[in-house]
């Protein structure tokens, strides 16, 4: 999640679960907006609540621009409107692309599908196949199979990335600033100008939109925000089926139970509470 803007740009600041209310800045469905759209030219010349409005009306949103929360409207850390707006479009599609990602790997795991090797069995550890883990069940209960250093290591990943996209010098080497000090909002950072050559980037490793035209680019953003809201939504239906069976008909007898506890992360094969209070703090 984006950080707060008066710590060093090194720093990293707590998550924020802005999944939905982000999203309440404006629903939208995946109607391709009509070619020549003026609110592509009226988007880049827009700052801050101007921006959704603009953003809105090119994502065809029926309800138009739709923000009953009224975040558009706050000024968060006295840092100006237009910051707060930025903020808030990095959230949403920095959680879009998270669920859109979780989306396809809930679909992929609740299906059996994984990788034909082990994941640990050298100098000695315990051989533990991925088909080992996905026969531990569903998709939940599959991270549960994992051992605690296994999902250290993920989160270690996904820390590493959250910390290289968040800081400035880092973006600077790209000629791009921090989202809230004029960036754009959901731009990742390349690896190639900060770092060893690298042969992949995170953000289009195969170059793909290199060449395209800023107008294409401003669609394809329009378009991957859509997908992410409906992703985020398809996502927490899938949580909510599985804890709860029956609670989206359209998923009853789809989506496999769950018996653990999805706040809680650490657990089974996690220390004690004492330990991860933060990953167990719902324990007791």
């Amino acid at each position: 999640a984006p950080r707060d803007p008066k710590l060093p740009p090194s720093d990293l600041h707590r998550p924020h679960m802005l999944s939905l209310s982000t999203s309440a800045l404006g629903l939208a469905h995946g109607v391709a907006p009509p070619r020549g759209s003026p609110s592509i030219s009226m988007m880049a010349k827009a700052t801050g609540k101007d921006t959704l409005i603009a953003l809105a009306e090119e994502q065809q949103i029926p309800m138009g621009f739709w923000d009953p929360l009224k975040l558009a409207d706050k000024d968060f850390w006295s840092e100006g409107n237009d910051a707060t707006v930025g903020w808030l479009r990095h959230a949403e599609i920095k959680h879009g692309r998270v669920a859109m990602a979780a989306f396809v790997g809930y679909c992929v795991q609740s299906n059996g599908i994984h990788f034909p090797w082990n994941i640990q069995g050298w100098q000695g550890t315990p051989v533990v196949s991925f088909a080992d883990i996905a026969a531990a069940g569903g998709p939940a209960d599959q991270w549960d199979a994992l051992s605690t250093p296994a999902k250290l290591q993920i989160l270690g990943v996904i820390g590493f990335l959250e910390m290289w996209s968040e800081t400035s010098v880092v973006l600077k080497a790209d000629g791009q600033e921090h989202y809230v000090r004029g960036g754009k909002p959901g731009y990742f950072p390349t690896f190639s100008a900060n770092v060893h050559p690298m042969p992949l980037n995170l953000f289009d490793p195969f170059k793909w939109s290199k060449n395209a035209s800023p107008e294409k680019k401003a669609k394809g953003l329009v378009t991957e925000t859509n997908n992410g809201r409906l992703a985020m939504l398809g996502l927490f239906g899938f949580l909510s089926e599985s804890k709860i069976p029956g609670s989206v008909p359209a998923l009853s007898g789809i989506i496999p139970s769950y018996d653990g506890d999805y706040m809680q992360p650490f657990l089974p094969t996690g220390p004690d509470t004492s330990l991860w209070t933060i990953g167990n703090l719902w324990a007791n």
